[in-house]
């Protein structure tokens, strides 16, 4: 390999340019073979990059080094080479030239785009088509960078060449060249598609940056390009009209973007973001946006019979796009997907099936409702054989929620006098013979039918809640404006489609799930849901009595669906299954409307029941997939309770198998003593049927059962499944009926002013006070790649010029550079005094754990008054060259080190928000393995009862110390506050940035302190922490440094207190209050205190008469009980124990605290 490396650079040393591009295609093959090529790239840089050579050779070089990595030094070499070929008379040289900007690094562009400008602006008008397609597409390239937009924040001379080398690449989508004016279009859309995906932090380049202003300078340009594509778009279309076939499909998106802009109104929103002065578009009427979206309309529609499957797609995903505006057609949107229908079969385009579904359900509600009809069982049948999971649960989401928008559509349509249209029912949607099929088969491998019921129960679910808000334009305004009509904003509206739902979904009580449980636990919790609405167990409600046709119908079938599930009882052979049907039938079933003739026959409805309860009471089987006996049972024993309290003959029949099953050895201690409270309320409510409250049986409608288990005590095969739908069902239903805005939707709302404009962070100083070169720095995250980037600013406080000065950063803890490197050395050139440099570091982290990045400050006060070469170590330097390298250095001398501190990364950084139920989060909190116990004080300061009362409603002062949790990555589950003795308890909830879980409690107590000052209270809060993780490792982590975890979460304002000062602390306060208690019961009150004290009362009658007489009046009303006191001799030590007396002063501090309430918000007292 040495020998080859060898030749090769023997032949870039020569002047031929064949042996030196043939040197150069042998270097390119070693780099593709993963061998290290930067030798031959040092010689490929001297010898043809900074030398005279052709433009094959050059371009091949530039392909080169971009596959190698060079040194600082060796990237001069390549600016400076850049800078002599712009000027080169060879516009192919000038060409490759051009190509290589994309690969310098950020730091060295910026110089290039302030020395090359006029060069790079003249290449825009030379008269090669080769030049003008380079810097077109290269320029586009690099100015859609986060990185080309973060330099231009800093520097207005660059932002403004910028924004004219963008207008230059518009006008080429107009140039003669074929070539030129595609990549033109390239350049223009990948503009607009980087501002739509635009995020506040990203990667840009090899670095992370914040980007408070890149909105705005981004929207400029958008600006600036849509209008001028809106200005020229008739000529733009015709211009594309005469392109090549392969080369139309890069003008569509650019032209489409452009003219919704204009035609939806978003347009202005964008132009306020770029804080442009410049008027709106003059003479864009409504009238004048409709023809233009037209216009593009008709220009495309021909293409959707094109030959290319990737043709008619990028088309009929963009006519869908322009479906959408305002005065947009359903014929458009037909159009559009009955093209992209006709790719599902096309063997050239089967790879991209989810995106062809992904496309047509997304956009199905801009058809006419015949066209969703039509196109509904095709779809199912599309959806089914989706192989990515997320795909299909996406689809599934917005097929159900088609499904719903066009019941309630056909529903409100005849309603409101119109014909009706056959098949917008539920069932009618659904029955296809492949779906029926799926329902009724009690076994099945597939899971497709367990996912559709369950995107069916929480589309309804959805529908129930209200509607978000409705905008003007957007491509959910369709939706929501035809949920909204088919409800009619009603409350109860969203029962219908529900009702056709449980009786479309029946027969999957029926199904042998293998243990699988959430599909039917989301459908008898809808049915409950419905049942408890309507009040089923009272009977069909009257007009009389006040309920509508629609009322009395729903009513109806409701109770025929409950006894036909009554009916299906019989065909349910898993006891789990049973159980959980039974509960949602015993609360809500009509008993009373039950024909007392019929009380022995066997299919009557409570005799089926009550058999089924037998059936789970004395089951025997074991198998964990098919019962959970103790679950079961219960469930069984309450629904027994239900019924036999509600109707005298259950009550009957439920008591002899209650007493059977008391007396029979399955029943352990527990269901006995539960089987004999159950059977004495049943017989207490059969003695007293007419004085029964009516409270004790009333309706709950609770259905408390649920798939999720103590995965790590329990585990099961079917549970972890179960919990796997359940997530993908729930982010497909969120992300389609409640989507999180995008941070540019919300910019757009709400203007630049948003909250998503961060602040910047906060910097810390590195340096120490009298370094030579002040250091500082702040980070920045981004837990989707895992990478956390460090900026630092160096500033040479010396008189002296520093001509070099090194950064070199090392890693502790979990943080790895991306090319495995042991540390990374940043140099610094000609630092002059008291101007400050900016320089970034990229590092990922690999897992949860404390980390820190250390930094050294190297400078050279003397570099640079000698000549010296290159300081690298290379393979091919003999002894003699290293001899006097190492002589010039001693001449130059050392580098003086600086030391910095450590730049620690907060574990807090390493965590995400991990939004759940307070219902979840307490089912989950035992069953995570990993716990850490710690105590934490902090003092605030109050003035007087005020402090704790309900004036400070708002924010108590004494949650002060725990203020910056409210900015920390937790999500704050829910909390409970007692204002009056200043306690609460938080719960917060985290995932790392690996899965790992994190949950927090945190318990407060106050004390008041006895230095009291000024009145002035001065208390100390006791918190206790328990933190518990699903890894060991990370309260491992934790528990290593509890007060850098404490000042993490807190900022520095709780301080860790060890357990053995907690102990000592508690001893304390219980010896001094024993003591108090002590002291009081050792006090006796003596007669001649009582004697002075009636003295004194003498005469104070006798100075002021007025008291005296009312003195009087009083002692004459309590004389006789004074009397008393008397006799039984006088006391002064309470009759209350400490505990009544302490539960009494915390009744009467918790009324007074809630009369003020009441009192300063205006609030009634029921």
């Amino acid at each position: 390999m040495d020998i080859l490396f060898a030749q090769i650079q023997s032949d870039l040393r020569s002047n031929d340019a064949l042996r030196q591009s043939s040197a150069l295609l042998t270097s390119l093959q070693q780099s593709a073979a993963g061998r290290d090529t930067s030798l031959i790239a040092k010689t490929a840089v001297t010898e043809i990059i900074a030398a005279p050579a052709s433009a094959v050779s050059k371009k091949l070089a530039f392909d080169l080094i971009r596959s190698s990595r060079l040194t600082s030094d060796l990237w001069d070499t390549v600016s400076s080479s850049i800078k002599s070929d712009l000027d080169f008379p060879d516009p192919d040289v000038a060409s490759a030239a051009i190509n290589i900007l994309s690969a310098i690094p950020g730091y060295r562009l910026q110089d290039l785009i302030e020395d090359c400008g006029k060069q790079i602006g003249f290449c825009f008008d030379s008269s090669s088509e080769n030049l003008r397609c380079s810097v077109t597409e290269t320029l586009g390239c690099v100015l859609a960078r986060e990185g080309t937009v973060t330099m231009c924040e800093g520097n207005v001379g660059v932002m403004e060449r910028v924004s004219a080398w963008w207008m230059r690449i518009a006008g080429n989508m107009l140039d003669r060249s074929d070539l030129v004016a595609r990549v033109a279009f390239e350049s223009v859309g990948r503009l607009f598609r980087e501002f739509e995906g635009k995020t506040m932090s990203r990667l840009a380049g090899d670095k992370l940056v914040d980007s408070e202003n890149s909105v705005a300078i981004r929207s400029n340009w958008v600006v600036a390009m849509v209008d001028f594509v809106w200005k020229k778009r008739r000529m733009l279309m015709n211009r594309s009209l005469v392109l090549p076939v392969e080369s139309f499909r890069a003008t569509v998106f650019p032209l489409v973007y452009a003219v919704k802009a204009v035609a939806s109104g978003s347009m202005e929103t964008i132009r306020k973001l770029s804080r442009s002065r410049s008027g709106g578009l003059l003479g864009s009427g409504d009238a004048e946006r409709f023809v233009g979206v037209s216009d593009v309309v008709l220009h495309l529609a021909p293409f959707l019979e094109s030959l290319d499957p990737s043709l008619i797609f990028e088309v009929g995903i963009n006519m869908l796009y322009l479906a959408d505006v305002p005065g947009g057609k359903p014929e458009w949107a037909s159009a559009s997907i009955i093209a992209i229908l006709t790719l599902w079969d096309r063997q050239e385009f089967s790879s991209a099936r989810e995106s062809i579904v992904r496309a047509v359900v997304t956009n199905l509600h801009l058809l006419d409702l015949n066209m969703q009809v039509l196109l509904f069982k095709r779809l199912l049948l599309m959806v089914r054989n989706l192989r990515a999971e997320s795909d299909r649960m996406h689809a599934l989401a917005c097929i159900c929620r088609t499904a719903l928008c066009v019941d309630l559509f056909g529903k409100e349509s005849v309603r409101r006098g119109q014909k009706p249209l056959a098949g917008t029912d539920i069932a009618s949607l659904f029955e296809d013979a492949r779906t029926k099929e799926d329902l009724h088969t009690a076994t099945s491998k597939s899971l497709f039918r367990e996912e559709l019921v369950a995107s069916l129960v929480e589309s309804c679910f959805q529908l129930s809640l209200p509607l978000p808000e409705q905008r003007k334009s957007g491509m959910e305004s369709r939706v929501i404006g035809a949920l909204a009509y088919g409800t009619g904003y009603g409350a109860l509206n969203w029962t219908g489609p529900a009702l056709e739902v449980v009786e479309v979904c029946r027969p999957c009580v029926k199904w042998d799930c293998e243990g699988r449980t959430y599909a039917i636990d989301c459908y008898l919790k809808l049915l409950v849901r419905l049942c408890h609405i309507y009040e089923t167990r009272g009977g069909v409600k009257r007009v009389k009595d006040g309920a509508s046709q629609d009322q009395i119908l729903n009513l109806t079938r409701l109770q025929t669906l409950q006894h036909d599930l009554v009916r299906d009882l019989r065909q349910i052979n898993t006891p789990r299954f049973c159980a959980r049907l039974i509960w949602a039938i015993a609360e809500h079933i009509d008993l009373e409307g039950l024909d007392p003739l019929l009380a022995d026959d066997p299919d009557d409805s409570l005799n089926i029941i009550v058999s089924n309860i037998h059936k789970v009471l004395f089951n025997v089987d074991a198998s964990s997939t098919s019962t959970n006996r103790l679950q079961d049972v219960q469930a069984v024993l309450l629904s027994a309770q239900i019924l036999g309290s509600r109707n005298a003959r259950a009550g009957q029949l439920l008591s002899k198998e209650l007493e059977e099953f008391r007396n029979h050895a399955l029943a352990d201690s527990v269901n006995k003593h539960q089987c004999r409270l159950i059977l004495r309320r049943i017989k207490y409510a059969s003695e007293h049927a007419e004085s029964r409250w009516a409270g004790v049986s009333d309706a709950k409608g609770d259905y408390p059962f649920s798939h999720h288990k103590l995965a790590v005590q329990f585990y099961e095969v079917a549970a972890a499944q179960d919990r796997k739908l359940e997530g993908l069902v729930h982010k497909a239903i969120l992300e389609l009926w409640r989507p999180d805005p995008s941070e540019l939707a919300i910019l757009l709302s709400k203007n630049i002013d948003s909250a998503l404009l961060k602040v910047p962070p906060r910097a810390y100083t590195l340096s120490g006070s009298s370094d030579p070169c002040y250091v500082e720095g702040y980070h920045l995250t981004d837990p989707t790649d895992g990478r956390v980037t460090l900026h630092l600013k160096v500033l040479n406080l010396t008189e002296l010029e520093l001509n070099r000065v090194d950064i070199r950063v090392g890693l502790s803890g979990a943080l790895y550079f991306m090319d495995g490197s042991p540390q990374a050395v940043r140099q610094l050139r000609n630092l002059v005094s008291q101007d400050p440099v900016l320089c970034s570091v990229t590092v990922g982290i690999s897992h949860f754990e404390r980390c820190s990045l250390w930094v050294q400050v190297l400078y050279y006060p003397f570099h640079g008054t000698t000549y010296v070469d290159y300081e690298g170590d290379y393979a091919e330097e003999d002894a003699q060259i290293a001899r006097q390298k190492q002589s010039s250095k001693a001449e130059l001398g050392g580098p003086v080190i600086l030391r910095c501190q450590p730049y620690k990364i907060p574990l807090t950084e390493l965590l995400l928000p991990h939004k759940i139920s307070p219902v979840e989060y307490f089912r989950l909190w035992p069953s995570l393995p990993a716990i850490v116990e710690y105590t934490g004080t902090y003092t605030y300061e109050g003035s007087g009862f005020k402090a704790t009362a309900a004036q400070q409603y708002g924010s108590s002062p004494f949650l002060s110390g725990l203020k910056s949790l409210a900015s920390k990555p937790f999500h704050k589950v829910c909390s409970h506050i007692i204002r009056t003795v200043a306690g609460f308890e938080l719960c917060f909830a985290a995932k790392t940035w690996h899965g790992g879980f994190l949950g927090m409690m945190v318990f407060g107590a106050s004390e008041v302190s006895r230095n009291v000052d000024l009145g002035d209270e001065t208390t100390t809060m006791t918190c206790k922490f328990v933190v518990r993780a699903s890894d060991a490792l990370i309260t491992k982590e934790i528990e290593a440094d509890l007060q850098g975890w404490l000042d993490d979460l807190t900022d520095g304002g709780v301080e860790y207190m060890p357990e053995e000062e907690v102990k000592a602390a508690a001893a304390e306060r219980l010896r001094i209050s024993m003591e108090r208690i002590a002291l009081l019961r050792a006090a006796k009150p003596s007669p001649e205190s009582d004697e002075s004290e009636e003295g004194d009362e003498v005469e104070e009658q006798v100075d002021n008469e007025g008291k005296k007489k009312k003195k009087k009046k009083k002692k004459d009303k309590t004389g006789g009980d004074e009397e008393d006191e008397k006799n039984k001799g006088p006391s002064t030590l309470s009759k209350l124990t400490a505990e009544e007396a302490e539960h009494r002063a915390l009744q009467s501090a918790v009324l007074q605290e809630w009369h003020m309430l009441c009192k300063e918000r205006d609030t009634k007292l029921y």
